[in-house]
């Protein structure tokens, strides 16, 4: 939708009933994705996100689920309108490509039209949802050390999977011939196919309510109320420019540190967050497609500038991203790319974070953990015969900030996953939660304290189990806000006949049954100067 023209006429309290009734929808379908999932990593963890788009592909409402996701759908949503331009009734496309719509090759995302009882084209529903293993070099198709995407799994360019409401056995059959674990995936994605259609259902007899022309009306309302929104909450903040500096730890491939540079500048109603200035791409896999990028950039609009504002393609036009091609934040094919999507964004909101702290300091919390600590294992599960793979991404401390100390052990910024309970864990999986617990003392020490970070211990229970970490912050340190200290590095380890050895942030080994992987992740940094001890007393005085 575009602003040009006067908004439609749609009173607020219309506008409010259709604005909350479009986010349930993505809420339900939401809901319906986890419960059908075959996969802790979905039915557990949550690792997908719902959406609801209009007629135009624009995003009109969302369920509370991961940033990194929703922020970057709408390019999905546009690549798979421009490679098929008109989608009839019952067609469901795919895509996970990063250079066309995606973010890393794990996340599937499906994309159909919803059409009413007239074939009038009402709008879109999307969703994604990160598959734990779609083939590459190593089990969970995020390998340490991959140079080129085609060693981080099959890479799926917008198709068709779903024709007129029938599933194309060809295509399907191609996919799970690319994956270590067909039986989850083929679960996984009519789950994923179940959601859009739930959504399709929901959006017509909100149509049936409304008519057509009503729903179009709503739809454009909410995005013109969501951008004046956010224009406003731009114009209350001070005009001015600001630059901030961050680094990534390595890329995997031993090139690092990797240097990252925000100028962001707010004026009249607009916020421009300006990365040109940005290292090269990279041989490894820390590479963020553009999406990604303006996914971080939108979670720190929202968080900073107008969090209670809806989260729609709204409020998203006053922000301008710039970006340099071929450069770490927004690679050129055929770049890897895995750890783009949940390191390296993280470090975009980071270094954001750190710009926009010197406009609005009543606003911004010292740097979170930083990293998503992704954990990935695989190979033959000895009680079955079959084949596992078990994705999971660890919380850590949070930032504490003027409001007071940051929370322990939780995830944070573009991550919004729960853990694996360590019942279903050990049901699904050959391996044993040894030790879970916070890491005392690794919050940085301030006014208000950063959150702790977590202690992590799982037991390999099979012979053949390949594990990968691709972690961050395990060389720099989450920086601490306004005097406040930086919270603790992360440390991951290996435990072998009880000889700890450290490994680096970035790996793939092969584990022996009883082997142990220690994840130690990182703390929160403080907000304000630690309050001093005063001197003891002088027992002679």
């Amino acid at each position: 939708m575009t602003t040009n023209g006067p908004p439609p006429t749609i009173d607020p309290v219309t506008l409010e009933v259709v604005r909350n009734a479009l986010a349930g929808i993505a809420e339900e379908a939401g809901a319906a994705l986890r419960r059908t999932a075959y996969s802790p990593n979905i039915k557990e963890r949550v690792d997908c996100s719902t959406a609801v788009f209009d007629p135009d592909g624009a995003m009109v409402a969302q369920a509370e689920h991961i940033p990194v996701h929703l922020g970057s759908m709408p390019a999905s949503v546009r690549a798979a309108l421009t490679t098929f331009g008109t989608l009839e009734p019952g067609d469901q496309v795919l895509v996970s490509d990063p250079y066309a719509g995606g973010t890393h090759l794990p996340d599937w995302t499906l994309v159909g039209p919803v059409h009413d009882e007239h074939d009038r084209l009402l709008g879109y529903a999307a969703n994604r949802a990160h598959h734990s293993d779609v083939g590459g070099s190593a089990p969970g198709s995020m390998p340490a050390g991959a140079t080129e995407i085609f060693a981080e799994g099959l890479r799926i360019p917008p198709v068709r999977l779903v024709r007129a409401g029938e599933e194309d056995r060809d295509l399907v059959a191609l996919l799970l011939a690319n994956t270590r674990t067909p039986r989850e995936r083929l679960g996984d994605l009519r789950a994923q196919v179940g959601a859009n259609r739930l959504t399709t259902r929901r959006l017509r007899e909100l149509a049936a309510e409304l008519g057509a022309e009503g729903l179009a009306a709503a739809m454009a309302a909410t995005l013109e109320h969501a951008e004046r929104a956010v224009r406003a909450a731009l114009r209350a903040l001070p005009a001015g420019t600001w630059q901030a500096t961050d680094v990534l730890d390595d890329d995997g491939t031993g090139v690092g540190p990797i240097p990252l540079q925000a100028t962001v500048t707010i004026e009249d109603g607009r916020l421009i967050c300006d990365l040109t200035g940005c290292a090269d791409q990279v041989p490894g896999s820390v590479n963020a497609p553009r999406a990604v990028t303006v996914s971080a950039a939108i979670y720190v609009l929202r968080a900073v500038v107008a969090p209670d504002v809806p989260a729609n393609d709204g409020a998203q036009r006053p922000l301008e991203v710039r970006t340099r091609p071929g450069s770490v934040v927004d690679p050129r094919p055929p770049a890897s790319v895995a750890a783009g999507n949940v390191e390296t964004s993280q470090r975009i909101v980071d270094v954001l974070l750190a710009a926009l702290a010197q406009a609005a300091p009543d606003r911004v919390p010292a740097a979170s953990q930083g990293t998503m600590n992704n954990t990935l294992l695989g190979g033959t599960d000895p009680r079955t015969a079959t084949a596992f793979t078990y994705y999971e991404t660890l919380g850590g401390g949070v930032g504490a900030g003027p409001w007071g100390p940051g929370a322990d052990g939780t995830h944070s910024h573009m991550t919004n996953t729960k853990n694996t309970p360590i019942e279903a864990f050990e049901l699904a999986y050959p391996l044993r939660v040894v030790e879970y617990r916070l890491r005392t003392g690794s919050g940085g020490a301030g006014a208000a304290a950063g959150g702790e970070g977590i202690r992590r211990v799982l037991e390999a229970h099979t012979d053949d189990a390949i594990a990968t970490l691709m972690t961050e912050r395990r060389v720099s340190a989450p920086w601490g806000l306004a005097g406040g200290e930086a919270g603790a590095p992360g440390r991951n380890l290996l435990v072998r006949d009880g000889v700890e050895t450290p490994l680096a942030a970035k790996t793939t080994i092969r584990l022996q049954r009883g082997d142990r992987l220690v994840v130690e992740t990182p703390g929160g940094g403080g907000f304000g100067p630690a309050p001093t001890s005063p001197p003891a007393a002088d027992p002679d005085a």
